[in-house]
């Protein structure tokens, strides 16, 4: 086996043991907050640069609580081509900020607290539509693939797609 192969094995051993550990209430330390949480991931770099970008790395190291739904790397890379690019120049902050914004709830909204169909309002001024059943819980029609992800000033459920609020 490459060493890359083993690397890697090794990381998501340890990752899953993490994971493990912390929904079994045995974590070590305390999460970081929202960013530091989304950062030390690994899987939200893009939405870590698009945060930086649009300035509310303040926001959401703040005091919270809030509730982030985070698209992955691969759903950011789903959009279309020179998307992203477009969102990250200094032009585009607004609407980088939108974006963002949709993606957050004020409160701590664990999966547990999730039943049925709720329309939710976000930090950019929208709502999203969470539905949570049997299947388990879309955003908007996006899956999330990840629930209940610790942060001291809230919570994060990973989701496989980017969420854009309603047009003007």
């Amino acid at each position: 086996m490459s060493k890359l192969k083993t690397a890697a094995f090794a990381i998501a051993a340890c990752l899953s043991l993490s994971v493990s550990s912390a929904f079994a209430g045995g974590h070590t330390s305390a999460p970081g907050d929202i960013v530091d949480v989304a950062a030390g991931n690994g899987s939200f770099n893009t939405l870590v640069a698009a945060v930086q970008a649009a300035g509310l790395v303040d926001a959401l190291k703040g005091d919270g609580p809030l509730t982030v739904f985070a698209p992955t790397d691969e759903a950011f890379a789903a959009l279309p081509e020179g998307t992203v690019e477009s969102l990250l120049l200094p032009e585009n902050v607004e609407a980088l900020q939108a974006i963002l914004l949709y993606h957050v709830v004020s409160g701590k909204v664990m999966s547990t607290d999730l039943k049925g169909t709720i329309d939710a309002p976000t930090l950019e001024g929208s709502t999203i539509q969470i539905v949570a059943g049997s299947g388990g819980v879309t955003v908007n029609g996006a899956n999330v693939v990840a629930a209940d992800v610790a942060a001291s000033n809230g919570v994060i459920h990973v989701i496989d797609a980017v969420l854009l609020p309603p047009a003007d």
